[in-house]
């Protein structure tokens, strides 16, 4: 089972800064990474940065595809208004189907705002006491947002968006 969690930062520089942290976690077999982006939404900008970072060496990592989705339903879709909203909306419901819920994609929309930065992981495995631990020890101030993802769920995900690049 996979798990797709949200790091939020208060900062737009705590999510790169946390990525830091991870890969240390990583090279401590504390977490292994399937895929990240980062998302930085600095002062005075109408919408925020976003950028797949495509050197994790996970198992498989997601392509360009999933993020881009993902992103532009958090944050662009809104920006962009009804018409095209609407129209997006028989595509969400792939993500609801592979346990991305609404809630969670409202969430993050909430949370994730001018002047914070977030950090998106597809984690393989984990050891989470320990992972979450090393986190607060080492990254600076972040809330969890997160949804795990079944096997299953990660495989239709992948199928989903495999044929997007």
């Amino acid at each position: 089972m996979a798990t797709l969690a949200v790091l939020k930062f208060d900062t737009p520089t705590g999510a790169q800064q946390t990525l830091q942290v991870i890969q240390q976690l990583g090279k401590q077999e504390l977490v292994t990474l399937q895929d990240a982006a980062i998302v930085t939404w600095p002062e005075g900008k109408k919408k925020p940065k976003t950028e797949q970072l495509h050197s994790m060496g996970g198992l498989g990592a997601l392509n360009g595809a999933f993020w881009g989705f993902l992103f532009g339903l958090i944050f662009f879709i809104p920006i962009l208004g009804m018409a095209i909203g609407a129209a997006m909306g028989a595509l969400t419901g792939r993500f609801t189907d592979i346990g991305i819920s609404d809630e969670f994609i409202k969430e993050v929309q909430s949370k994730v705002t001018v002047g914070t930065s977030a950090l998106f992981l597809m984690i393989a495995q984990s050891t989470p006491d320990k992972f979450i631990e090393g986190l607060k020890q080492q990254a600076p101030k972040f809330e969890i947002i997160s949804t795990n993802l079944t096997a299953e769920q990660e495989e239709q995900l992948k199928a989903a968006f495999a044929d997007e690049a």
